[in-house]
């Protein structure tokens, strides 16, 4: 890596820079076949170097550039030298903050580079500008080497998300994809799951954090499971035929071994057969030299007969042995001969045996093999079967979510016209449940202030509100005694309202007063909500667009970056606690009326038994005036 040194420095030379230190430092201490720039501030300069060494096939399998605040031309300078590098294989480009600029050279880089298997780009926001991630999904469609992205916290909307489901239908090459912590939403995750069926390569999707419902989310791991499911029975039976070919093949080696080895036994035995047949001629030549011999030994002894027929007697004798002796050798070469030719019969027919066999188990293996093949194709069959069965399922499921969904919202439009009916309770409850809306507010500018000033103050922010909700319990608890203390006050008010008439009249203009005011309440009180939604979405943003500048400012904060995803999520936690209890409330204000309503028919009855005694007590007074005994009158009536 010197060599990398020595370009980088003479390349920024050349430009007129300086190069910088830190980066000389890391390319010291490079490891061999990986670039780790992690958490550098590189220039421009840097990049236009950087760049230029990687066009010129630097052998670096890794290029690690997260958190190194690149601006929008360096990111496209090192891009553009990515293009035409053929050996990295990994690249992060982690907490970047690319945007437009920066997405259109990523989509660059895909459509060029056949390479890249790994692409990190968490913490950026290229979903924010649509035009330009389109064009990136677009290169992503027809990127052939990809196996893994990495788009997490990028802002990308549900029209992105569509866009990215555009790019899956036509992409064959990647397997794993996380798009945690986006916007995507309900449009977004249809448009993913969608897409799904046409695409077969990708067995993992990560959407945790996007707002989606759940039967997506289900929908999307059961596609999952499908891909994984298929690609495993795909290495199985690439296996298996596999397995099958190398048999095959070993049977093939086989045959044409033992081919070879019965072809090299038929020439030993046709060499011994030579061998035998040229030693047996050359017996006989000698027997021919020997016979020739004794003829002229014959005709030298007929010359000589006359002078000795004894010894032309015993020559006779002496040919007739050797006559016999030449038929003995002659009927021991046709005997050879025979069995030489009954051997090579048997071996030949050994041999046709030996290769009738191997055809049989040929032919076995073949049978075998189409066997194995249709059951693939069995297997193909019904895959598509059940990929069918699917489809109609998510058809039917959506359906159902659908009509579910509708008929959820009726019932959230019931619930609503419920709740403006029954938006009425003590001035007590209302100044609490506005103390918790003031302490919410006051805790969120505490925590924008702590994370301008300090990002160690998060965890004692986290620790206040845990304290803020343990408060609010209280307060829920001793809201609801206090109701309970209202309830019974009633039941005695009611008691006295039996006694004295007029007193109960004035008390319940009194409750109407009180009732009016409530209403009025209730209405400052939604006001106060509508003012604390659109706060906090101010405040939501604020706090977007300052994390983007603390990502920018702040490299080396990797951890406190997931503490602040971490505060988010309890401070979404927060709210779904606080809208229980703002539930559970509207549950305990509904009981109220409830008892409120009973206590209005109590006091119907009540006047209703005064008017009966007033009736009485007319009865009796016009009794006595008249002269009547006045114990006529009925006491226990």
């Amino acid at each position: 890596m010197e060599e990398f040194q020595h370009s980088y420095s003479r390349l920024c030379k050349e430009s007129g820079s300086e190069p910088q230190e830190t980066v000389l430092q890391q390319l010291q201490e490079l490891p061999r076949g990986r670039l780790d720039l992690a958490t550098q501030s590189l220039t421009v300069d840097t990049c236009r170097a950087l760049g230029k060494l990687l066009q010129k096939e630097v052998l670096l399998t890794e290029l690690i550039l997260s958190d190194c605040m690149l601006s929008e031309e360096g990111a496209a300078l090192l891009l553009q030298g990515l293009c035409a590098h053929t050996v990295v294989r990994f690249l992060d480009l982690k907490g970047n903050n690319l945007q437009a600029a920066g997405a259109e050279a990523l989509g660059q880089l895909l459509r060029q580079n056949k390479s890249i298997q790994s692409l990190t780009l968490e913490w950026n926001n290229l979903g924010t500008w649509e035009d330009a991630f389109a064009t990136f999904c677009g290169a992503l469609a027809g990127n052939g080497t990809l196996r893994q992205l990495d788009l997490r916290n990028n802002q990308i909307s549900h029209k992105g998300a569509e866009e990215l489901a555009l790019a899956l239908t036509c992409n064959a090459s990647l397997q794993q994809l996380d798009l945690r912590w986006n916007s995507i939403g309900l449009l977004g995750g249809r448009a993913l799951v969608n897409s799904l069926p046409r695409n077969r390569t990708l067995w993992r999707l990560e959407l945790a954090g996007n707002n989606i419902p759940g039967d997506i989310l289900r929908a999307v791991e059961q596609a999952m499971d499908h891909n994984q499911e298929r690609q495993t029975t795909s290495r199985e039976n690439q296996a298996r035929t596999h397995v099958l070919s190398k048999e095959v093949k070993h049977l093939q080696e086989e045959k044409s071994r033992q081919f070879l080895d019965l072809m090299e036994t038929i020439d030993k035995q046709r060499k011994e057969m030579a061998r035998s047949s040229r030693a047996s001629a050359a017996c006989v030549g000698q027997l021919q030299e020997a016979l020739n011999e004794r003829h002229s030994i014959i005709n030298a002894l007929k010359a000589k007969l006359q002078m000795a027929e004894a010894a032309l007697a015993l020559s006779e004798q002496k040919a007739q042995g050797l006559g016999e002796l030449l038929a003995t050798a002659e009927q021991e070469q046709r005997n050879l001969a025979q069995r030489q030719a009954k051997e090579h019969r048997m071996e030949q027919q050994e041999a046709a045996e030996r290769e009738f066999k191997l055809l049989r188990d040929l032919s076995a293996a073949n049978e075998k093999n189409l066997l194995l093949q249709n059951q693939v194709d069995e297997l193909e069959r019904k895959v598509r079967a059940q990929q069918e069965q699917l489809f109609l399922a998510r058809q039917e499921l959506s359906n159902t979510t659908a009509e579910l969904k509708m008929r959820a919202n009726q019932a959230e439009e019931r619930l609503e016209l419920e709740k403006k009916r029954s938006r009425q309770s003590l001035e007590d409850l209302e100044q609490l449940r506005a103390k918790e809306v003031e302490h919410m507010t006051r805790h969120l500018e505490e925590s924008e202030r702590a994370m301008q000033e300090r990002v160690q103050r998060l965890e004692a922010s986290r620790l206040s509100l845990e304290e803020e909700l343990s408060r609010v319990k209280a307060a829920a608890l001793s809201e609801r005694g206090q109701a309970e203390e209202e309830l019974i006050k009633a039941k005695n008010q009611v008691r006295l309202e039996e006694r004295q008439h007029l007193a109960h009249l004035e008390e319940k203009l009194q409750v109407e007063g009180l009732r009016r005011r409530l209403e009025e309440l209730q209405q400052e009180l939604s006001n106060k909500d509508q003012e604390k939604v659109a706060e906090v979405t101010r405040v939501r943003v604020e706090l977007h667009e300052q994390n983007g500048r603390l990502q920018a400012e702040l490299t080396a904060q990797e951890a406190l970056k997931e503490k602040v995803a971490a505060l988010e999520r309890r401070l979404k936690v927060i709210a779904g606690d606080h809208r229980e209890a703002l539930l559970d409330r509207e549950s305990e204000n509904a009981s109220l009326r409830e008892k409120l309503r009973l206590k209005e028919a109590e006091i119907a009855r009540i006047r209703e038994e005064e008017a009966q005694r007033a009736g009485f007590l007319q009865n009796a007074v016009l009794a006595y005036v008249q002269g009547s005994p006045l114990r006529a009158v009925n006491p226990q009536k």
